[in-house]
Parts: structure tokens; C-alpha cells; sequence
């Protein structure tokens, strides 16, 4: 847990995930421990969450989207966005919305929930 009691911050180090499954038990504990945000450090995804031709990446978002919960992808995701134009939208179009976001750090996360008070 992140010192903001409203974000469920992962650690870096664990199992990736990438199973419809993983979601549904991070939103559990989020529901559970009355957070409003989950953020997942780049490492804990599978690489198959970057490669949107999977669906992985679009089943987990929309898993949380579903439950009201934010989603952070936190790091560098350009190695993944480097290789195809689809990631690089789809990122850009994440982070207009008020649902998925993919930041650099906590702090970037932090400060995008106090420009949208949330």
C-alpha cells in the first residue's frame, strides 16, 4: 500500500500478470481495502499485455473500467511502444481519459489525480 491510502501500489518484484483472473483479485483487494486506484509497475505486466493484438491488455483495462477502479500502468513503456503504432495510440488515448493511465512514477500519478480531483 502506497502512502496515499487510495492507491494499491504492486510491487515491482512477483509474478506477471496477464490472466483476466489477475485483475479480477487485484479489484477484489481493492474493493476490499476501499482503494480507488491500482498501480502496476511496467514489470509486473506479461509481455502480452503490450502486444494488443493478445487482448490482454484490453480484457484487463476493462475489467477495471467495469468496477470503477483506476488503472496505472508506472514506468517506461516505450520499449514497447517503440515497435508499432497501435500501443503508442492506444496509450495516448488512455491517458486522456480518467480510467487507465500510463505514468512515468508515482509522483507523475499523483499529480494527474490532483489535476482531475480525484
Amino acid at each position: 500500500m502506497h502512502d496515499d491510502r487510495t492507491i494499491h501500489v504492486l510491487e515491482p518484484d512477483g509474478a506477471p500478470l496477464r490472466e483476466t483472473q489477475d485483475a479480477l483479485d487485484l479489484i477484489g483487494e481493492a474493493f476490499g481495502s476501499g482503494v480507488r486506484w491500482v498501480a502496476i509497475p511496467v514489470e509486473r505486466l506479461h509481455e502480452d499485455f503490450f502486444a494488443l493484438r493478445t487482448g490482454v491488455a484490453g480484457e484487463i483495462a476493462q475489467k477495471f473500467v467495469n468496477y470503477g477502479i483506476g488503472l496505472a500502468v508506472v514506468g517506461d513503456v516505450s520499449r514497447f511502444t517503440a515497435t508499432g503504432t497501435a500501443l503508442r495510440d492506444w496509450v495516448r488515448e488512455s491517458n486522456r481519459g480518467r480510467h487507465v493511465w500510463f505514468v512515468a512514477d508515482l509522483e507523475e500519478l499523483a499529480a494527474r489525480r490532483a489535476a482531475y480531483g480525484i
